[in-house]
């Protein structure tokens, strides 16, 4: 069984707002979960000139690094959305890998067991499913020749009770060997494939991503473990401008833009941890202007 220590969490790092976040995430990495876990950062091949010099050294700085990968002819049209999806077909070689969206900081100390199950995707339910109605999933499973999961959950936020399993793709964490149908990122990005060719799905664009979660999960031979609230605290919504609640250990906050990481008074934790790892709590003040 692989080690479920052996963990790499990985993010897009695409100037010039999405390479400020991802410095402060890795900051967060690197204050509370142990130092075994490796960090890589994602940017899109074309992207990759723009990032700003002090990105790279607060990657250097934390023992992680920046890699381009291509996005050019991987969606058709193109999907930014998807560059998550892309990046996780990137070789890594832990027995583990964890995809973080940017915006994310991790809040309290952590570590890879308390996220990883063998044989399983981890990952949280979505906040809310306003895109569609739950009908859509006829369309989605039948393109893939698939039935229904006959599960039934409740949405983070906002739902009309229980609904067929919808998650969230902001933290998503998975095996990196092969289960005996490929890799995980390889069946989710032939899910996803599929589904976009689906044009009576008109709102697969944004959400092809999330919408194909779940069926890449048995497709791949997997189950998935869907983690508590604490380990992925989404925010925005109805809980805009709402501090944390003080009665639940928060782990892991998802807060979208800084105007909700100012909000909950997050917004000098992150700079703090910053400062404690770079010795610096604005990235760009690593490198001096020339």
């Amino acid at each position: 069984m692989p080690d479920t220590s052996d963990l790499t969490i990985f993010y897009i790092v695409e100037p010039p707002l999405y390479e400020i976040m991802a410095c402060n995430l890795l900051a967060s990495i690197r204050t509370h979960f142990p130092d075994s876990v490796k960090a890589v950062g994602y940017c899109p091949e074309h992207r990759y000139h723009e990032i700003h010099p002090a990105v790279h050294r607060a990657h250097e700085l934390m023992g992680a690094e920046v890699r381009p990968f291509t996005t050019k002819d991987r969606f058709d049209p193109a999907y930014p959305h998807g560059n998550k999806i892309l990046a996780a077909l990137e070789k890594r070689d832990s027995a583990y890998s964890m995809f973080v969206d940017s915006d994310v900081l991790f809040i309290r100390d952590n570590t890879p067991d308390n996220i990883i199950q063998p044989g399983h995707v981890s990952c949280s339910m979505a906040a809310s499913m306003l895109w569609a109605e739950q009908s859509v999933w006829d369309d989605i499973y039948g393109a893939l020749d698939m039935p229904i999961p006959p599960e039934r959950y409740e949405l983070m936020r906002r739902s009309k009770g229980a609904v067929v399993p919808y998650f969230s793709s902001g933290l998503v964490a998975f095996p990196e060997h092969d289960m005996g149908q490929g890799r995980f990122p390889d069946v989710w990005y032939d899910t996803a494939q599929i589904v976009d060719r689906v044009e009576t799905l008109e709102r697969r664009r944004p959400y092809l991503d999330q919408m194909t979660l779940p069926a890449a999960i048995r497709r791949a031979g997997l189950d998935w473990n869907i983690l508590p609230e604490e380990q992925h605290y989404i925010l925005g919504g109805k809980l805009r401008g709402k501090p944390l609640p003080e009665d639940r250990d928060i782990y892991t906050i998802h807060y979208r833009n800084s105007k909700n990481l100012k909000e909950c008074g997050k917004l000098p934790t992150a700079r703090a941890y910053l400062k404690e790892q770079t010795g610096e709590k604005y990235v760009r003040r690593l490198v001096p202007e020339s």
